[in-house]
């Protein structure tokens, strides 16, 4: 079985790289004269997604004329996020309402995503497909980060993730698989997706997914600049 179906989060203020964002939205700034948004929409049309979500708030006119723009093979749909922004948590839950029982990815655009993490899609999708979780996470080894300012936020044993003592050893990348049944009772509002985290972990229901890549991402103004320098 293949998932089909993905949503990108896109509409945060991006804070941290102003002034870059004072006049743009994040996931269009560019790297290797690509923008983040269409480097992840690229390699999840190469995986074999059909139907991308993509939720927008600040800036968004920006995002819905560069998709216009652009000639993509999946199905792309934005979803405003109008009167305020819903966070990680509830931005996935509004943006995957029609997904129904389906199982679905979910990106963070500023990870830089090359076309080696596909072997990491698939390991996450085998994974889902073979156990009883819901709620998959692709993870990172912090030794493996550029940004060696980034600290961990998981622990890793057996394949399954948990935050309890001091050291954790393990970034989250931006991307994770789940379906709508992580979500029971929970109503379209603004909440943290550690929220639903939190409460599989208490479970030891959160699995994760180890990748071996370099993990770029762009986490502030300086990151950015050394990411454009750097020759990958």
């Amino acid at each position: 079985m293949q998932i089909k179906r993905a949503i990108i989060l896109s509409a945060g203020y991006g804070k941290r790289l102003n002034p870059l964002t004072l006049s743009k939205p994040k996931p269009l700034l560019e790297i290797n004269n690509k923008t983040l948004l269409e480097n992840t929409i690229y390699l999840l049309e190469k995986f074999g997604i059909e139907e991308i979500m993509i939720n927008t708030h600040y800036l968004s006119d920006q995002i819905s004329t560069f998709i216009d723009n652009k000639k993509f093979s999946s199905k792309i749909f934005l979803i405003k996020e109008y009167e305020r922004i819903l966070d990680t948590g509830g931005g996935v839950l509004n943006a995957a309402k029609k997904f129904n029982k389906d199982p679905f990815f979910v990106f963070n655009p500023d990870t830089i995503w090359s076309q080696s993490y596909l072997e990491d899609f698939k390991c996450m999708e085998e994974q889902y497909f073979s156990s009883n979780y819901k709620s998959i996470l692709l993870v990172v080894d912090k030794t493996k980060s550029f940004d060696k300012t980034m600290s961990g936020d998981f622990n890793l044993k057996k394949n399954i993730i948990d935050r309890e003592g001091n050291e954790k050893k393990y970034i989250y990348t931006g991307s994770q698989i789940l379906n709508n049944s992580v979500f029971k009772n929970k109503k379209i509002e603004p909440f943290s997706m550690n929220l639903i985290w939190n409460i599989l972990m208490k479970n030891k229901q959160l699995l994760g997914v180890e990748s071996k890549q370099e993990f770029l991402h762009v986490t502030n103004i300086k990151t950015y600049k050394e990411l454009i320098e750097k020759r990958f």
